[in-house]
């Protein structure tokens, strides 16, 4: 009973690298080699595919399981504060020190120090890191006394760092030290039959870990996530899945209820080409202006010469000279189809979002939209 209570943690840790293709295959069995060994591992790759899931992975599956796994973030971890930081000080060693601490890497005492973005790291920085790795020991700030330490290390960074050599930006011995195994991610375009399996496990995490409903993706919103390039890799389909759920009445995700997708072209055109064919589209429709979203802007419609001379006078005060003048007054009729075309130009055509800002069902909003024409011919039907 025991080896087998202690061979599921490392089991739960490999299946949660989710995926049906080449890449999520090769991956998994690649931890389950490593792990057994004590070699330092570089995972390479793009941000928000998965390298800190693969570095944990590797500990869960390892002989240091049951010991600390520390991840340590080298892009914040800079300057005077390094050294405290990593190897830890003794008390009175600088203003502030009112008592010892250990250090990342004695925190890790027989178990795993991960290295995140260690491309990042500052070359001073990185001739401290190289001694603790050769020497396996560290000096805490304020004491001369050598700690012997025995951590596994793994790093990851999505940078280069063969290039970052070559430009004098990361330190050679360093790089040969840490790349004694390399685990290389791809981006989440590269391996596209991946995105409804991860998707089905995020939705289902959403329900269980956050209280959301339990939704299911059509098959058209499926093909609307496969036709995505995903610039920001697996990190964006979590985000665009927990709006897609919060913008969801049903219990089923339709392409209308996938939102934060503007920067992206469609199929065959770059993510480049698909934001500046939105865009053009978008300011036929009304007045472009940023929001806070990088990549994101909002679309007001632009007003017919009859609405824009409403404010210039106040309600109920329609003249005869008005009148005579040909200007003409808008209906009430008018004034909601309006609404409902801002409305739409503002969330983009998301019809599940556009009903909660109405404060309307999405099917009162539909018959709307089909009384005044401003449905999309292929989803007239609710």
């Amino acid at each position: 009973m025991e080896s087998v209570a202690s061979t599921q943690p490392a089991h739960d840790a490999i299946e949660r690298i989710i995926g049906i293709s080449p890449w999520a295959e090769q991956v998994r069995r690649s931890i389950e080699l490593v792990a057994v060994h004590q070699s330092s591992v570089l995972i390479l790759g793009p941000s928000g595919t998965g390298k800190e899931l693969i570095a944990r992975a590797i500990h869960s599956c390892s002989l240091r399981c049951k010991k600390a796994f520390i991840p340590v973030d080298c892009a914040v971890t800079t300057g005077t504060l390094f050294a405290s930081h990593m190897f830890g000080h003794v008390k009175g060693s600088f203003t502030g020190a009112t008592s010892s601490t250990l250090g990342c890497f004695r925190a890790a005492e027989a178990g795993t120090i991960f290295l995140d973005e260690i491309g990042e790291m500052e070359l001073e920085l990185q001739a401290k890191l190289l001694r603790v790795l050769q020497q396996r020991v560290v000096v805490p700030v304020g004491s001369h006394q050598e700690i012997p330490v025995d951590v596994r290390v793994l790093a990851a960074t999505n940078r280069d760092l063969a290039s970052e050599v070559q430009f004098g930006r990361f330190r050679e011995d360093l790089f040969y030290r840490l790349n004694v195994v390399a685990i290389r991610t791809i981006p989440l375009r590269e391996r596209i039959e991946d995105v409804p399996v991860l998707a089905a496990r995020y939705l289902a995490e959403l329900s269980a870990r956050h209280g959301m409903q339990m939704c299911t993706l059509s098959t058209a919103a499926v093909d609307v996530l496969q036709q995505y390039s995903w610039p920001g890799n697996v990190r964006e389909l979590e985000n665009v899945l927990e709006r897609a759920v919060m913008f969801t009445s049903g219990d089923e995700i339709d392409p209308d209820a996938l939102s934060g997708l503007m920067v992206s072209g469609g199929p065959g055109e770059s993510p480049a080409e698909g934001s500046l064919a939105q865009m053009a589209l978008a300011t036929t429709r009304g007045i472009v202006s940023p929001t806070p979203l990088p990549g994101v802007y909002r679309v007001e419609p632009k007003m017919t010469s009859g609405l824009a001379a409403a404010p210039a006078t106040t309600e109920g005060q329609a003249t005869a000279a008005e009148a005579e003048s040909g200007e003409s007054w808008p209906t009430l009729a008018d004034v909601e189809r309006m609404h409902l075309e801002r409305t739409l130009t503002a969330t983009l055509q998301n019809k599940s979002l556009a009903a909660k800002m109405l404060g309307i069902d999405r099917s009162v909003l539909r018959r709307k939209l089909q009384r005044y024409g401003l449905e999309e011919p292929d989803t007239a039907t609710d």
